[in-house]
C-alpha cells in the first residue's frame, strides 16, 4: 500500500486520536503529518509484530504523549504555564482533561501509555499488553506503579500548594 493510500485510509483515525491527546485541532495536524513523514523515511519502523493500524494507533499514542511532555519542559524553561488548549477553562470536563493532559506530561513514559490505554481507551489489560508488547501480569504492574506514582503525585502537589 503507498503512503497516500495510508493516509487515506489511517489519517483520520491518527488525527482523532492525537486530537484527543493533545486538545487542539492544530496540534493533532501537525501530529498527523509528523507521523506519516516518519513513516515515508522510515518504512521499516513497521515491523509487523501487530497488525499495521494496532501499531500506528500506538505510534501516535506514544509521540503524542512525547510531545505533551516536550511542552510542560518548555514551559518550565521559559516560566510559563502549560498551554493545553483555548478552551481549557470553559468546563469542568475541559479543566479535567486539563489537568490529565498535565499530569500524563508529568508521568513516566511507559506509566502514561499503559494509563492512556487503560483509563482513556477502557481497554483490558490483555488488550493493552498486545499493543505494547509486554505480558498481560506486566501490565496489572504497571498499573499498580501508576495508582502508586499518582498517590505521590497528588501528596507532592497538595504539598506545594
Amino acid at each position: 500500500m503507498s503512503i497516500n493510500e495510508l493516509y487515506r485510509t489511517h489519517g483520520p483515525s491518527v488525527h482523532r486520536r492525537a486530537r484527543e491527546l493533545l486538545g487542539n485541532d492544530n496540534d493533532a495536524r501537525e501530529m498527523v503529518q509528523e507521523i506519516f513523514l516518519s513513516l515515508l523515511n522510515d518504512p521499516k519502523q513497521f515491523k509487523g509484530r501487530s497488525t499495521f493500524s494496532t501499531w500506528l494507533y500506538s505510534a501516535t499514542t506514544h509521540r503524542c504523549l512525547n510531545r505533551l511532555r516536550d511542552q510542560r519542559t518548555r514551559a518550565r524553561l521559559i516560566g510559563e504555564e502549560l498551554q493545553v488548549g483555548e478552551a481549557a477553562a470553559e468546563t469542568g470536563r475541559s479543566e479535567a482533561v486539563a489537568l490529565l493532559r498535565q499530569t500524563l506530561a508529568r508521568m513516566p513514559a511507559e506509566l502514561a501509555v499503559v494509563a492512556v490505554h487503560y483509563y482513556l481507551d477502557e481497554m483490558s489489560h490483555e488488550e493493552i499488553a498486545r499493543i505494547v508488547g509486554c505480558s498481560r501480569r506486566h501490565i496489572g504492574d504497571l498499573l499498580v506503579r501508576l495508582q502508586e506514582w499518582a498517590q505521590r503525585d497528588a501528596e507532592a502537589s497538595c504539598r506545594s500548594s
